[in-house]
């Protein structure tokens, strides 16, 4: 009890580390089952291709942020003026310019993208969504203070008030409207609460516009390289999509856009606590340093992957009789894809803690180049597997292209001494034995599911 209370309340990397990792786990758990209990709203209240074309606005909303991304989080995160007042609101600045780029940017792009995908209704859903950027471009940089010192608990917090509120708007308005503007202007609502309550609810240094030379080049010297990864990013995030969208109906791309929802979660929130932990982890307690280091990481590597790797093999498992007990006939094929998309995401879980020690030692050169592969890899076999062998063959793509890429991601990780060969062949092996046996227990659904595209 004493030792468990030291880890609650102490002050030491581990007690943080324990505390935030469980803060993080809380609040994505939290943050799914509000937007799962969400989906099971909306989705009777309004029709799979409103799903569809929101899916589409997230595909350009998602893309301008991450063409765009010039790492002010991770800068904030290694940089050893991280808590300099100046160097954070220069970051700031640099944020708020940024936010209201890419508000116009949107409004640029409604038309292209209306006529590419041939959906009128982005010529205005588009620029009223883009408005959300332009409001997060003010959050306070207060935001990432707190995930540099692992003390999340009030922010996650503050994130789930600021969901529910965007959740509650949406569903008021879809009542009202039956339209896919209740998702839109529930978004923007959604970005002004997290504003607010970030705000006012994290304490510390209130932001101002400033800007100091020696400060921002820091910022951009290291973000250059950011920016070409998560510019990359957005093909591994949001390239499936932007595919499907060109090649499948509208309502097809909704029911995907749900199974990948279901499937995604245990790996979203494998990355999401593998990012904000690891990279802290890797900064104060290097492998290179002593063995004791390099045997604590191998047990929160151990800790992240089998808790992320059950839950992706649990909903694979579950995935089809999950979608008949949660949705009705309409949404029935995203039972198959859940657990294809389930067991084809296990790559990523397993390889998902090695590229933070690139980022903790400021080589985001070859962070980036290890993004860039991943990207292109995943897009290309994305389109091969959609235009050969239809939906079920993209879905593989994500395997695929994780596996591809591990020559490469073992190079970085030798590079910064924390590859861990044990763990990948443990992992792989119950991955591949559990994956067949639900295979071969979902054979009826999977292949009535294929024969259908």
């Amino acid at each position: 009890m004493a030792g468990s209370a030291r880890l609650l309340t102490g002050q030491s990397l581990t007690a943080r580390v324990a505390r935030s990792g469980s803060w993080m786990v809380i609040g994505y758990g939290g943050s799914q089952a509000l937007r799962l209990a969400s989906n099971l709203v909306l989705t009777r209240i309004l029709f799979p291709e409103a799903f569809g074309l929101m899916a589409l606005v997230q595909v350009v909303l998602t893309g301008l942020v991450l063409f765009s991304d010039v790492g002010l989080g991770p800068s904030i995160a290694q940089n050893k003026r991280g808590d300099d007042p100046d160097f954070l609101d220069t970051a700031w600045t640099l944020q708020v310019i940024r936010g209201f780029c890419l508000w116009a940017l949107t409004g640029l792009l409604a038309w292209p993208a209306a006529e590419f995908y041939g959906a009128p209704e982005l010529l205005w859903y588009l620029p009223v969504a883009g408005a959300s950027l332009a409001i997060a471009g003010f959050n306070p940089t207060r935001i990432e203070t707190a995930n540099r010192h692992l003390l999340v608990g009030r922010l996650t917090l503050l994130d789930l008030m600021a969901q529910l509120t965007g959740i509650t708007s949406m569903v008021v308005l879809a009542l009202a409207t039956g339209s896919v503007s209740a998702l839109v202007i529930g978004g923007v609502i959604q970005a002004v609460a997290k504003l607010a309550l970030t705000h006012w609810g994290l304490p510390g240094q209130r932001n101002r516009l400033h800007w100091e030379r020696a400060a921002a080049q820091d910022l951009i010297h290291f973000g250059k390289w950011i920016f070409l990864s998560t510019a990359f990013s957005f093909l591994t995030s949001q390239g499936d999509r932007a595919i499907l969208g060109k090649f499948v109906p509208l309502d097809v791309l909704g029911i995907y856009n749900i199974g990948y929802f279901l499937a995604g979660f245990p790996m979203l929130l494998g990355l999401t606590v593998a990012r904000r932990l690891m990279l802290p982890v890797y900064r104060d307690r290097p492998a290179a340093a002593s063995a004791s280091n390099r045997r604590r990481q191998r047990q929160l590597r151990s800790g992240l992957t089998a808790g992320s790797l059950s839950l992706l093999l649990l909903m694979a498992l579950l995935g089809p009789w999950l979608v008949d007990l949660l949705y009705d006939d309409r949404y029935a094929p995203a039972g198959a894809m859940v657990v294809l998309t389930s067991l084809a995401l296990a790559p990523a879980v397993i390889f998902m803690t090695y590229d933070q020690a690139a980022l903790a030692a400021g080589d985001s050169r070859f962070f980036f180049l290890l993004s860039a592969v991943r990207a292109l890899l995943q897009t290309g076999l994305f389109l091969a597997g959609v235009l050969w062998l239809g939906l079920p063959g993209g879905i593989a793509a994500f395997c695929l292209s994780m596996l591809a890429a591990y020559p490469l991601l073992i190079a970085l990780a030798r590079k910064h001494q924390v590859w861990d060969p044990l763990h990948d062949l443990v992992a792989g092996l119950v991955w591949l034995a559990a994956g067949a046996a639900i295979l071969l227990l979902h054979q009826d659904v999977l292949l009535a599911f294929a024969g259908g595209n």
